[in-house]
């Protein structure tokens, strides 16, 4: 069996809270991310729980000029991380992105099952997400203990999860705030 494609294009077609400038955003800073380390396509490891799923991810290599626009190496880690953290948990559970979290929600996004009104949070569940351009393994799993912290130091009680990207390493790591 063909490993899965992360699916970080086109992601407002099929996430509500996003519209189509910020999800092209997104995703060209993950190019921008993607084109520091690898050659398309590569192949990512997803880790959420006991589950371990490789995702191949498939990018057009940027050219100078948007390098050059992206040259920010924090600003272009985090758009990219948007896009492959909210990406991940669309592929492994089938949630989309319903809205953009205020803050001290201890979140970036609201994620839902699709057709799920951004409104009624109650049906919800908290995203935060972050990423790290440099690093192993190690790296990803120190943000990702970091990212829970903060996650559960939020003003909400609707479940999370948290997730993070290494670009270098070729990982994304989830994992669901336990009460």
């Amino acid at each position: 069996m063909q490993n899965p494609k992360l699916p970080i294009h086109n992601m407002a077609q099929r996430h509500h809270g996003l519209i189509q400038e910020v999800a092209e955003y997104w995703t060209q800073g993950a190019r921008v991310c993607l084109d520091r380390h690898h050659q398309p396509p590569a192949v990512f490891q997803i880790v959420w729980a006991e589950r371990y799923t490789d995702a191949i991810v498939e990018w057009e290599p940027t050219d100078e000029r948007t390098k050059y626009s992206w040259a920010n190496e924090i600003d272009t880690t985090e758009a990219g991380a948007y896009a492959f953290v909210i990406a991940a948990v669309e592929l492994l559970e089938g949630l989309v992105a319903v809205r953009r979290a205020d803050v001290k929600t201890g979140a970036d996004y609201y994620v839902a099952p699709p057709g799920t009104r951004p409104s009624d949070l109650e049906n919800c569940i908290r995203l935060e997400i972050s990423g790290v351009d440099h690093g192993n393994a190690a790296t990803v799993a120190r943000r990702l203990d970091d990212k829970l912290e903060q996650t559960a130091s939020g003003n909400s009680n609707l479940p999370a999860i948290a997730g993070v990207v290494g670009f270098r390493a070729q990982l994304i790591k989830l994992a669901d705030l336990e009460e």
